[in-house]
């Protein structure tokens, strides 16, 4: 296979110009299409706003599943392949190379997500495992919703694959995800735990706070023969844990509907993190990086996330975090020599976010610099196609809205002041009307609080080329480690002959640390 060159290359092989739709479409449920504006998905989200207000049980909660997990494996039939004192699958450790896809926020259910499916079965249906970051289904979790946002579109994928919750999972109690993922029986219900405030402020919590849909035994049954080959199973030992994954350990983490990690997970991370010179891998349902800023990632009782990433001692080599729904990268110089690779990856089926507002990242040096800065949509590409959108539903689709990827280029360019990723249009070329519609759309707000929090990005989905979705494959050995994020655009050339986005390689140096060099036109980084 040769794949197509990544989008700086061409406006075609971003997918403007779509000429026919993909194969994903067959392989959809016949239902309506997921959307955000509708009062029950809204609704169903309602416990963010409520623990934000009310108190937040998803500390107790958690730990109240581990102990029932704990409970599970002394009085039944202990899982293969990990091990509960130490949250850590094995069943990979032995092998001299590994080869993992993860995918970032992928379960709407709709277009979004089954048009990265063939793109993975071509690109990824060969690796070892695969692992789902962030928010594994939408909009508020529930073990019945799985069939399909997970069992269904990943039916094909022939290997196990393993997940991580984003606030979306823990809106049903982390139910779903137990069920699915850690082999909770589903008919068991959420963990009762006492709310974290008494008095009138906890009443109302507890009146408003929606319960986990019911699902039996049989539920479970049915959706699992769409996944039910021997290869396809996995049971992992609860909603953080590590796996060994031959050469490198991957290090998933469960930051809640907060943003925060427990002070029990926090111990465990620690711990976790410092037994092996293992270059190491972070996952986590928030990233540490995004829209050109560093994010906190605090631990309760004190200490954050990054800290124990960037220490030394503990050899983390890249951190990979979902919720924000595009493909971010920030190759990170630290000031001991190092390089730590921080990569957004929330484009596995999710509505688009917005990259038009990304600011121009030098505001990050020298730590990091825009010129080694990637991100997927382009920031042109991202305000063309909300132009489009906007020009469809409040313009009434006359077209004096819509601005041309070839446009947006330039005048994204102008606007952060940096060199253009592609030849755009020339500045005195681009019409007054267009200028307009820039005015227009730019200004929309694209950062906000939940349970919108990317308002524009929100309310002007789409499920029409180009979807600009995206996922990752990593490959390892002792020698290497190779990190491609893949496009899936919706058009059927790309299904057959995908987009190879970004690609960063990483060997280690004389001096035992990993040097990450980038492999897409641009400045190499090393």
């Amino acid at each position: 296979m040769s794949p197509h060159a990544p989008s700086r290359r061409s406006v075609a092989n971003a997918g403007w110009g779509c000429r026919e739709l993909g194969d994903f479409a067959r392989l959809m449920p016949r239902r309506k299409r997921f959307t955000w504006l509708s009062p029950g998905s809204l609704l169903a989200s309602r416990n963010d706003w409520l623990a934000r207000r009310f108190g937040d049980p998803t500390d107790a909660m958690r730990q109240a599943w581990l102990r029932r997990l704990d409970e599970y494996e002394r009085t039944g039939r202990p899982s293969p392949g990990m091990d509960l004192r130490t949250r850590v699958v094995d069943r990979f450790a032995g092998r001299e190379r590994i080869s993992i896809a993860m995918l970032g926020d992928p379960g709407e259910g709709d277009a979004s997500q089954y048009t990265v499916v063939p793109v993975l079965q071509k690109v990824a249906g060969d690796t070892d495992l695969a692992v789902l970051c962030s928010d594994v289904i939408y909009p508020a979790g529930g073990v019945r919703a799985y069939a399909d946002r997970f069992y269904r579109p990943y039916a094909d994928y022939p290997g196990p694959i393993y997940g991580l919750p984003g606030n979306h999972g823990w809106y049903d109690g982390l139910t779903g995800f137990m069920t699915t993922f850690c082999g909770a029986p589903p008919d068991a219900g959420a963990p009762d735990v006492p709310g974290p405030r008494a008095g009138l402020t906890g009443a109302l919590r507890r009146l408003l706070w929606r319960r986990a849909p019911k699902a039996t035994v049989r539920d479970v049954a049915d959706m699992r023969r769409y996944r039910d080959a021997e290869s396809q199973q996995a049971v992992q030992p609860g909603p953080y844990c590590a796996i060994d994954a031959g050469p490198v350990r991957l290090v998933l983490i469960d930051t809640g509907m907060s943003g925060e990690v427990d002070a029990e997970q926090g111990e465990w991370l620690r711990a976790v993190s410092a037994p092996s010179d293992r270059p190491k891998i972070l996952l986590t349902g928030t990233p540490i990086y995004s829209y050109g800023e560093l994010r906190p990632s605090p631990i309760a009782g004190g200490g954050d996330v990054n800290e124990i990433v960037t220490d030394p001692a503990h050899h983390y080599v890249a951190v990979i975090g979902g919720d924000d729904h595009n493909y971010q990268r920030y190759p990170v110089h630290l000031s001991d020599g190092r390089t730590l690779l921080y990569l957004v990856n929330g484009g596995g089926g999710a509505y688009l976010s917005a990259t038009h507002h990304i600011p121009d990242v030098d505001r990050l040096a020298p730590a990091c610099r825009e010129e080694d800065f990637r991100c997927y949509p382009l920031r042109g590409d991202s305000l063309a196609h909300f132009s489009r959108r906007f020009d469809r539903l409040l313009g009434f689709g006359r077209g004096l809205l819509t601005i041309s990827p070839e446009d947006a280029t330039t005048m994204m360019a102008e606007r952060i002041g940096i060199t253009p990723p592609r030849t755009g249009t020339p500045p005195e070329q681009i019409s007054a009307r267009a200028r307009r519609a820039e005015k227009r759309v730019f200004p929309l707000r694209t950062r906000g609080t939940a349970p919108a929090h990317n308002l524009t990005s929100v309310l002007f989905d789409s499920d029409t080329p180009p979807m600009f979705k995206s996922f990752l494959r990593l490959d390892a050995t002792a020698e290497e480690i190779v990190i491609d994020c893949w496009a899936a655009t919706g058009c059927l050339e790309h299904e057959r002959d995908p987009v190879l986005e970004d690609r960063m390689r990483a060997r280690p140096g004389p001096d035992g640390r990993w040097c990450w060099t980038s492999e897409t036109p641009g400045r190499a980084v090393a």
